[in-house]
């Protein structure tokens, strides 16, 4: 191996490492969903599961920091909350809220977060145009593969309800899901305009080692 590619296997390396700075973002961001979860919300589908702004802040949590830093932060929250924090909807905590319908979503927005995270270095590193609809089908996609099933297999498994019920039950969250994606990819495009380095010069750096090689 030559010293230009140790070097440079040096320098990634480097850079994959999480500083003062990611580690603030982590910290702000797990703070942003605990204040979303905790905004009064309405629990319309029969089941308790309450609408809130949470999903907003998972997906805005991984359009703006990117898949690993993005997990990071959410599944802080969902650990804190677990550990006995009241930081989950209606200012519930404990491990019992995974015997309850919300288990689902609970467990869905870490992954959620990474998966949008990962999504949305794809949308950076390749166009510069209408990236506020890709941030919203990225969104709007990932909620809908990982979040409402993981959902729905969670009223099922924790309630009486039959898979078809809790579908239905789940579709109250669809208008609104569509609003609050909007929402997260157009404060994610503000927020990577006005600061770059977050996340954009990161995904771009790391893939001129790719297209050099």
């Amino acid at each position: 191996m030559s010293t230009v590619d140790t070097t440079a296997k040096n320098t990634g390396q480097a850079r994959r490492r999480w500083n003062g700075t990611d580690l603030g973002l982590i910290a702000v961001f797990a703070a942003l969903v605990a204040a979303a979860a905790l905004v009064p919300g309405l629990a319309l589908n029969g089941f308790g599961v309450p609408i809130t702004f949470q999903t907003l802040a998972v997906m805005l949590t991984g359009l703006v920091l990117g898949p690993a830093r993005g997990f990071a932060a959410v599944g802080l929250y969902t650990l804190l909350g677990l550990v006995g924090l009241p930081i989950f909807s209606q200012g519930r905590s404990g491990l019992a809220i995974l015997a309850g319908p919300s288990a689902g979503y609970i467990i869905a927005f870490p992954i959620a977060a990474f998966v949008v995270g990962w999504l949305a270095t794809l949308v950076i590193r390749r166009t510069t145009k209408a990236r506020a609809l890709w941030f919203f089908l990225s969104a709007t996609a990932t909620s809908i593969v990982f979040v409402h099933t993981l959902g729905v297999i969670g009223i099922a498994m924790n309630s009486k309800a039959t898979l078809e019920q809790a579908f239905m039950s789940d579709l109250v969250f669809y208008p609104g899901d569509i609003i609050k994606n909007v929402l997260a990819a157009a404060i994610a495009v503000a927020l990577h305009r006005a600061f770059p380095d977050v996340l954009v010069r990161r995904v771009r750096r790391r893939a001129l080692p790719a297209e050099s090689a």
